[in-house]
């Protein structure tokens, strides 16, 4: 009885991630034409130091994958202004306590705050990033959670030992749609006072 209670997890687990990639692949389809904007401010020992400015975001917590909908459903434009927004990337995925989560969109630089279409559904947040110096490790293939906890931590542990200064949890940042097999891209942010 137990070993069947399991296994039904292991599936509801499964299929809410195969779920989650499956909204990925139409973001992903369309064209990538902007990056969020960085200044590379020092590179060393495998790890950057970059300066992000202020960036008009659209997120949403939750306490599963199923934010992606929400987003996904105001860049297609389900928002104020009907407008259709470009996918931009990355994504940042951030775990948060209480077994929640976040997931941000970042809206073209041409959009502004004050004249950004304003959400439908109150579940999605927009707002303007402040500026902040983060701590940057980048790995390739495809993001797990045991990826995740061992570049965080290596990273962390890089900074501490160049009497770098953490500000706040890490974010994770992903460049590449799931069914881009080869040169992926990801990232783990750390914020830093610099």
């Amino acid at each position: 009885m137990e070993n069947k209670f399991i296994n039904e997890l292991n599936i509801k687990e499964r299929f809410k991630y195969f779920s989650f990639f499956i909204f990925l692949i139409p973001l992903f389809m369309s064209s990538q034409n902007e990056t969020q904007r960085f200044n590379l401010i020092k590179t060393f020992d495998g790890i950057e130091i970059r300066y992000y400015p202020p960036s008009t975001m659209i997120k949403y917590v939750s306490d599963n994958n199923s934010g992606f909908r929400y987003l996904f459903n105001y860049i297609s434009g389900k928002n104020s202004l009907n407008q259709k927004i470009s996918m931009t990337t990355p994504v940042h995925i951030e775990k948060l306590s209480n077994n929640k989560s976040s997931m941000e969109f970042v809206l073209p630089s041409k959009i502004k705050i004050d004249s950004a279409p304003l959400p439908f559904d109150k579940g999605l947040e927009l707002y303007l990033s402040e500026g902040q110096y983060y701590g940057v490790i980048k790995y390739s293939g495809y993001t797990s959670f045991e990826k995740e906890k061992k570049f965080a931590e290596e990273l962390k542990q890089k900074l501490i030992n160049n009497n770098i200064k953490i500000s706040g949890s890490s974010k994770v940042l992903v460049y590449n749609s799931p069914y881009k097999f080869f040169n992926r891209k990801n990232e783990i942010i750390l914020p830093i006072i610099y």
